[in-house]
């Protein structure tokens, strides 16, 4: 794959991981269940570690990660936050509604990871990486979903 295909897919990677780790942090705050804030906290952290390896690799390649964005994600994690935070000022918080926007989130990540392992000609290792934080994703969204299921 051609360094600069490979260095927009790690970007998008960046960006999804950013606005998850983002999403999370402040979900964790609009909730008031302690297993939820404890659920989230742990799926913020796991983005940030799955952050801090894309980043890496791209170190490792001699790829830069895109700084137009800064720290601040991407416009669909900024517009899906505002969403979660308009939706539990609306709803006074509720669990359901906060667990159905953190699935959206976690619908987006799964697409763009699927996406990333699509792609051919990326090098050995950063395949493996992102194989292995795909089925963390996957096992988030699946954790999340059956919160959100049992929320009804």
């Amino acid at each position: 794959m051609e360094a600069k295909a490979t260095q927009a897919l790690l970007n998008e990677l960046v960006e999804t991981l950013k606005d998850g780790q983002k999403g999370y942090a402040e979900a964790m705050v609009d909730v008031q269940d302690a297993d939820l804030k404890d659920t989230f906290k742990h799926f913020a952290a796991q983005r940030s570690s799955y952050l801090n390896e894309i980043e890496d690799q791209m170190f490792k390649l001699d790829l830069k990660p895109d700084t137009n964005e800064g720290a601040q994600g991407s416009i669909t994690g900024a517009v899906h936050r505002a969403w979660i935070d308009l939706k539990s000022a609306v709803t006074g918080k509720d669990r359901h509604s906060i667990l159905v926007e953190c699935e959206r989130g976690e619908d987006y990540a799964k697409k763009a990871y699927q996406t990333a392992l699509k792609a051919d000609g990326l090098p050995a290792t950063l395949k493996s990486v992102i194989e292995k934080q795909y089925q963390g994703v996957v096992e988030g969204h699946d954790k999340i979903k059956a919160l959100r299921d049992a929320s009804k």
